[in-house]
């Protein structure tokens, strides 16, 4: 294979006579037809066969274990066999259904290399979704987490009339694999490997769906490589560092996770799994990641937990108070052409000894930086954390992408963007304003042809459904979402991700939701952050309530209200928010309202909360829609709270009775 080319070419940006700005991060090589994901394994093992690939716990509370390329080529070899043995072939498909884990990394590969593809199913789908599934991608071979999972599995196949072999991999399905095995010869994998193309399948991911019903997305080995192979050295903290650390935690059923498996495993760095949230902080801890893979809830807790934290004491939380200042003042200063003042800088020492090394040490002590997808951070929380020496690389992309369109790097970076485009992709932002990407990380589609129309042009570009602007040095922002902008009654243009954004971020808030779509003015839906509560409620002195008795209280509701105020300070007074809503529940996986991905279902949203819409707009005049009269009435974190919690007293140097 070739080697990996050098770090080079500048973006090529032009405004086309329509108006349409693009820019392009041209592609640095071109990629052999019969390149693919197992070639790059076999090129790690042949440059390095003895150096570690994968460090896996083997047992709970059991040591971080080194596994060496070579041994783990070993491990895939045998789990293809044994797929071989199970009547998995070139062109075929299996799925699996289970938490993000070193088997399930195990599994990707070893579908890989016998030709098939594997198609992952999130471990909270209904019986509906994965009978929809099994049957649109015609899968028969399921892997499980549990049985538990695995009859799930069956009763959909059942009530599909499907006939599905589910293994649970709690029920020895790896060990089951491996007798398998015995039976196959290695050259019957080596084969099937050599008929492995850039145009072969290499997954099909649905989307979590938050307009309509999921749609399968087909990727290719192509998608995966191109992208992977292309960007090495723009991204060499990704993956070609061998220093290179990632533990992932991020659901590997999602194509963010599953694209850095790819990546960090055809580089020189080392992959982590942490299969359960609860152990997270301990295992970074004792992993010590250089980066990770988080969404922005991630960060918003974190910063939440450490400000709740240290107003359990009063003189802790002023230090707290003047360390977040001082944070935000320097990485704002980094922006400007002097930079930080010597007395900036002898502030910002003081409190990365008393405050910022603290925050950093329950990521593990070496994270650099963090990927961020899947939704915007804010500019507040990003400058906070590069303040205190954590880079927030946020990013954008979709299933139909590979994940990354674009993506900041740690030498071309700039908050409140999401980065220059990837290497080999073109990025288009259209006169009214609508997001195009163009590239060989694209798909070439969905499973039912019947999807593609709308979404993918004949010239190549892909629909990306997503709002925003190109400036003069390619940098994308993202806006808001194209079916998602509201026309209120009076013909105001809003774009809710403005308003939501900053106010998610607020330690009470859990979801907002902005409605107003054909009304007088903006109204919102606001839901409480369970977690965050407790502590809210003893720092204003309040006594313990549930969430339903806090939707309805006045100081709570007063809390909403001026969090709402500031954020509307940032808006015209048409789009700002008049009323809202706080309702006694959360948005949920397990009420549909949320996706997998922690996205809001809107349609979902409209429709179950019909009567709380209905109530804003009541019997409001127009005298009425020219105040600002908001009256009221837990997303599922990607870290367990109390485990934060209980971290952040000890690193800040509290005691449970602070």
């Amino acid at each position: 294979m070739a080697e990996t080319p050098q770090f080079r070419n500048p973006l090529k940006i032009t405004t086309l006579s329509d108006g349409t700005m693009q820019v392009e991060n041209p592609a640095i090589t071109t990629i052999p037809h019969d390149w693919n994901i197992i070639k790059l394994l076999l090129n790690r093992v042949e440059r390095n066969p003895r150096g570690t690939v994968i460090e896996r716990k083997i047992g709970l509370g059991s040591e971080w274990q080194k596994l060496a390329a070579q041994d783990f080529l070993t491990e895939v070899d045998t789990v293809a066999r044994g797929l071989f043995a199970l009547g998995l072939r070139p062109g075929g498909r299996m799925a699996t259904m289970a938490h993000t884990s070193y088997e399930w990394t195990l599994l990707d590969y070893a579908c890989w290399s016998v030709g098939a593809a594997n198609v992952p199913i999130y471990e909270t789908s209904s019986l509906t979704q994965i009978g929809n599934i099994l049957r649109e991608s015609g899968v028969r071979l399921v892997f499980t987490e549990d049985a538990r999972l695995a009859e799930a599995v069956r009763i959909a196949a059942t009530q599909e009339k499907l006939e599905v072999r589910v293994l649970a991999l709690d029920l020895g399905a790896l060990n089951a694999l491996q007798e398998a095995s015995r039976t196959v010869a290695q050259a019957e994998v080596d084969r099937a490997r050599e008929q492995l193309t850039l145009d072969s399948e290499a997954t099909i991911i649905y989307t979590s769906g938050t307009s309509g019903t999921p749609k399968g997305t087909v990727l290719t080995h192509g998608n995966f490589t191109q992208l992977v192979w292309q960007n090495q050295d723009w991204m060499p903290e990704f993956s070609k560092d061998p220093r290179a650390r990632l533990l992932l935690f991020l659901p590997l059923a999602h194509v963010y996770a599953r694209l850095l498996e790819v990546f960090i495993i055809s580089g020189n760095g080392t992959l982590g799994h942490t299969p359960s949230i609860k152990n997270l902080l301990p295992d970074i801890q004792s992993f010590h990641p250089t980066y990770l893979l988080v969404v922005p809830r991630v960060l918003e807790k974190i910063y939440n937990s450490a400000d709740a934290q240290a107003a359990t004491s009063k003189p802790k939380h002023i230090i707290f108070k003047r360390a977040v200042r001082c944070a935000l003042d320097y990485s704002r200063a980094l922006d400007t052409p002097q930079g930080p003042t010597r007395w900036l800088r002898v502030r910002h020492a003081f409190y990365e000894q008393v405050v910022y090394r603290k925050l950093m040490n329950l990521l593990g002590g070496r994270c650099e930086f963090v990927i961020s997808g899947g939704g915007a951070l804010g500019l507040h929380l990003s400058h906070f954390y590069r303040g205190i020496g954590l880079n927030v690389l946020e990013g954008y992309g979709l299933t139909e992408s590979t994940a990354p369109v674009a993506v900041n790097t740690m030498r071309q970076k700039k908050i409140g963007t999401v980065g220059p485009p990837v290497v080999s992709a073109t990025i288009r932002v259209t006169p009214d304003g609508e997001i195009l990407a163009k590239g060989p990380t694209v798909s070439p589609g969905y499973l039912n042809p019947e999807h593609n129309e709308g979404i993918f042009d004949t010239d190549g570009f892909m629909h990306t459904g997503d709002l925003g602007h190109l400036d003069a040095n390619g940098m994308l922002s993202i806006t808001g979402r194209a079916k998602e902008i509201l026309v209120t009654a009076g013909g105001k243009n809003v774009v809710p991700a403005t308003l939501e954004g900053p106010l998610q971020s607020h330690p009470l808030i859990s979801q907002i939701m902005i409605v107003g779509e054909g009304r007088p003015f903006v109204g919102a839906l606001v839901t409480l952050d369970l977690e965050m509560l407790p502590s809210w409620l003893k720092k204003h002195n309040l006594p313990a309530m549930d969430v339903s008795t806090a939707s309805r209280h006045p100081v709570v509701l007063d809390a909403i209200k001026r969090a709402i105020d500031r954020a509307n300070q940032g808006v015209s007074r048409a789009e700002s928010i008049r009323e809202f809503r706080v309702l006694p529940y959360d948005f949920t996986e397990a009420n549909s309202m949320l996706t997998p991905s922690m996205k809001v279902r809107r349609k979902v949203v409209m429709e179950k909360c019909a009567a709380e819409i209905e109530d804003i707009y009541a019997g409001i005049h127009d005298a009425q829609v020219e105040g600002s009269s908001g009256n009221g009435g837990s997303v599922r974190g990607m870290m367990d709270p109390s485990k934060v919690t209980g971290y952040l007293r000890s690193m800040l140097g509290l005691s449970n009775n602070d």
